[in-house]
């Protein structure tokens, strides 16, 4: 009896421990779940938010059917395992709710049904404190159909960030650095080794994100980061971008429009790999999209859907390796819908995307069989010179803390980087 007791108190521990150790991890949507995007001042945003401000998560649906669809948030420590405290202690109000806020379509060739959910919004739902969060869009089943990460943050720290050059001379043409100083006028960090972490993110792209780098010392009550590699990203190129705001006209980028399918097809001029190229200043948006119909209101419901095909010259290019097509668009997603095809008798890659008509930045990213991404070998190159916008999160527990807070924000661009 005593063995039996001893076996199961071991199980449920391991049991216990697997649990709490669990990662939350976004989920891919499915085909027919376009546009997936948050929304603050009518803009499509990096999903980080001061607490208190209101904000919409939007997509569309391509089905167009009224599919029911509820919504449930979840809190997360630093590393994205949930923080294990109660709901009431994060949301006032109520998850787990159908999205109410939803219109079809107008116009459009592509019929879809249109969501949108706020917050705050009708169910009183309102996040009471900082921290990661996970939110997470269900079925009638609540089977999670797809999910997307976002963050809240507190105002208690300054956060000054400068970009510089590489100090390594081997990369020094290809890298950009982060000097960072964190310093509070109402929080006295208590060990902060231990008690401070900070994420930073190239252009809001989660998969680049650099963390669990330590303070390098420290000045009174100021956090200093000094680093010659750890707070490094690679340089990338400006993105690529096209524009089909007139989804029947050829316009930036597009060589010709074509209606002999169900839906308008965008046929984009063919890229040519930049690796090998000189850097060349343009203006980009950071990996952005703009939802526009030049002929239409209502962009959310009267903006169309079109075939985009993509092109790319890369002869040099031959690695087992593949090519994705990433952008916000798709939230930088290295799923199968949007990994290229060699087309071997026109020695080009190609892939056709459905893409909700307006501007679209877009980029090309190389990935090999388990979805790692070859930074380095980069189809279009890396350059110093290139225009990224830096994004800073600290985030703080203090030792009786059940949560790490989010205590502060900041933002540097490498337009202004120096040596």
């Amino acid at each position: 009896m005593l063995k039996f007791l001893y076996t199961s108190f071991i199980f449920l521990f391991i049991f216990t421990l697997a649990n709490a150790q669990k990662i939350e991890t976004e989920v891919i949507p499915p085909y027919n779940i376009k546009t997936v995007s948050f929304v603050q001042n009518g803009s499509n945003v990096v999903p980080i938010f001061e607490l208190g401000s209101t904000f919409e998560f939007q997509f569309d649906d391509l089905y167009g059917n009224e599919a029911n669809y509820y919504f449930e948030v979840v809190h997360c420590n630093y590393n994205w395992t949930p923080s294990n405290i109660p709901k009431t202690d994060y949301i006032r109000g109520f998850d787990n709710q159908r999205i109410m806020d939803y219109s079809n379509s107008f116009n459009t060739l592509q019929n879809y049904s249109h969501y949108r959910l706020s917050f705050p919004n009708q169910f009183a739902t309102q996040l009471r404190i900082s921290g990661n969060y996970m939110l997470k869009i269900l079925n009638e089943d609540r089977e999670v159909i797809f999910s997307r990460k976002f963050i809240l943050y507190e105002n208690h720290s300054t956060v000054a960030a400068q970009v510089k050059r590489s100090r390594n001379l081997n990369n020094i043409e290809y890298k950009q650095n982060l000097d960072i100083a964190i310093t509070s006028n109402d929080i006295a960090f208590q060990t902060p080794l231990q008690n401070v972490k900070i994420l930073l993110l190239q252009n809001g792209n989660f998969n680049t994100a650099i963390k669990n780098v330590p303070p390098q010392y420290t000045l009174g009550n100021q956090l200093v980061y000094k680093y010659d590699s750890e707070t490094q990203f690679w340089g990338g190129n400006e993105f690529l971008y096209f524009e089909n705001k007139d989804i029947r006209a050829a316009s930036n980028n597009v060589a010709k429009v074509s209606s002999t399918s169900d839906i308008y097809s965008s046929f984009l001029y063919t890229s040519p790999a930049r690796a090998n190229q000189i850097y060349t200043v343009y203006q980009d948006i950071n990996g952005n999209f703009v939802v526009k119909n030049s002929n239409g209101s209502n962009q959310e419901i009267e903006a169309d859907y079109a075939w985009v095909y993509f092109s790319l010259s890369a002869p040099t290019f031959r690695l087992n390796k593949d090519i994705y097509i990433t952008g916000m668009f798709n939230n930088y997603n290295l799923s199968p819908e949007f990994k290229m095809d060699y087309n071997a008798e026109k020695g080009i890659y190609e892939k056709a995307v459905m893409i909700k008509q307006g501007f679209t930045n877009f980029q090309y990213t190389v990935a090999d069989k388990k979805d790692i991404i070859d930074y380095e070998n980069a189809i279009d190159g890396n350059f110093y010179q290139t225009e990224n916008e830096y994004t800073i999160l600290v985030y703080y527990r203090e030792n009786t803390d059940r949560y790490e807070r989010v205590i502060g924000k900041g933002n540097a661009n490498s337009l202004n980087i120096i040596n």
